[in-house]
């Protein structure tokens, strides 16, 4: 065991997700980035290889990945405390402040100054994502099979060709046959002896993952039943028709069929929300989404929003900001619940799963194509930061501020809160000056 990984104090980890809470921009990519940076190089929590296993499985879930990830992590640390600690405080900052301009937009309409910060903070989310995929890519592609399934990934993932998760289906079964065939290209041997290094963090749950079945019903069974006790509530105060009722009963569907991430259902949930519900306009869904890349956490918080404008408009008997606060809230509890829920079931079966040989030569596959998924959302992020979406021009601000950046990251050793804080108020001062 590599005695340079130590498990925090829960005081110390509560502190450390309350700012992660409040500081993850940038989707998935950003966030797990962030994660890395801080839990693996910089405070020496959780071991890379414990990082990337707690990674893999998250992208096989339904749901935000990088919310899962979180409370994966907390897991690790402090047990079912620890998952509930890092998962709700992963999203209740984004949960605030997104009820705040879901507000301030019905009563005043859009807020440039937020559009402008936000051309800030993706320029500080590129330099923090490039960061991650280089240190990951650097430790994990050592042989140039790894290097080959990385590059396979991304190239399919960014013309188009298919979704992620059928690229770690793939992966993972490539692993498997390589497994079956007794091949060690994928460096087999290098994950056996990393796989150990649990780092003081996951070790003392050992035990945790030899769940008996009974723990798995208990666990469903509770997490079911606080899933949908809420909904129920709904559906016997309100009505089965009211609008608030009716989004309990849709984004529980949706918690269930979100494979691919935020971008891959958002599609799905303006064609239901718009075209079949009618709980808002699809110039209003647009507006909604900018808002949510506004802020930190899961860019699924734009659920959020839409539960709240549909509320708004469809109050039934009770005020517009009554009904637009509950169907906010119902939104976030049948989004978020039923991720808690697959992380406390797989988690303690992933970590037992550690033990068996041919699962780590799988992983070792799964890895190297994760690398290429977060390579394809830097990508996406980086066109984001350097062209004008309208006028097909470069950002040159963008880019200046995200070389900037990445310099005040690995040369000048700047905090994250420090770049990030930095670039949002840049970016509002460019738009104050090009007014």
């Amino acid at each position: 065991m590599d005695g340079s990984f130590s498990k925090p104090a829960f005081r110390e980890a509560l502190i450390f997700w309350l700012k992660l809470g409040c500081i993850s921009f940038g989707g998935p990519a950003g966030q797990i980035a962030l994660m890395q940076k801080e839990l693996v190089d910089r405070r020496k929590w959780i071991g890379e290889r414990t990082f990337l296993h707690a990674l893999n499985f998250c992208f096989l879930l339904p749901g935000p990945e990088a919310q899962q990830l979180a409370t994966y992590c907390g897991w690790l640390m402090h047990g079912v405390r620890g998952g509930l600690v890092a998962g709700l405080l992963f999203v209740l900052p984004s949960a605030v402040l997104l009820w705040l301009l879901s507000w301030f937009y019905v009563e005043f309409g859009t807020l440039a100054w937020v559009s402008a910060a936000f051309d800030g903070l993706q320029s500080a989310v590129l330099a923090i994502v490039v960061g991650a995929v280089w240190r990951i890519g650097r430790r994990v592609l050592r042989t140039p099979v790894m290097w080959g399934l990385a590059m396979g990934a991304f190239m399919v993932l960014f013309f188009g060709i298919v979704t992620f998760p059928w690229v770690v289906v793939a992966a993972a079964g490539f692993g498997w046959m390589a497994a079956r065939c007794g091949w060690v290209g994928l460096g087999a041997a290098d994950v056996e002896a990393a796989d150990v290094e649990a780092a003081g963090v996951g070790a003392s749950l050992a035990g945790a993952g030899r769940v008996a079945l009974f723990r798995a019903v208990r666990v469903l069974a509770m997490g079911l039943a606080l899933w949908w006790l809420p909904v129920a509530v709904s559906a016997w105060g309100l009505g089965y028709e009211h609008a608030v009722t009716q989004q309990g009963f849709f984004f529980s569907k949706v918690a269930v069929v979100t494979f691919g991430g935020a971008y891959a259902v958002l599609p799905y949930v303006s064609q239901q929300a718009v075209g079949h519900f009618g709980w808002l306009t699809q110039a209003q869904m647009m507006d909604g989404l900018a808002l949510a890349e506004t802020t930190p956490g899961p860019l699924v918080m734009v659920l959020s929003f839409v539960g709240f404008i549909g509320g708004w408009q469809h109050p039934g008997l009770l005020s517009p900001l009554a009904a637009a606060t509950l169907g906010a809230l119902l939104t976030l509890w049948t989004t978020f619940v039923p991720s808690f829920l697959w992380i406390f079931l797989g988690a303690p079966v992933m970590e037992r799963l550690r033990q068996v040989a041919w699962l780590r030569v799988v992983l070792a596959a799964v890895t190297a194509a994760v690398v290429g998924v977060i390579l394809n959302l830097a990508a996406w992020l980086a066109v984001a930061v350097v062209w004008w979406p309208e006028t097909g021009g470069v950002n040159w601000f963008g880019v200046c501020l995200a070389v900037a950046a990445l310099a005040a990251l690995n040369r000048l050793k700047w905090n994250v809160v420090t770049v990030i804080g930095a670039s949002a108020v840049s970016g509002m001062i460019w738009w104050a000056v090009a007014l």
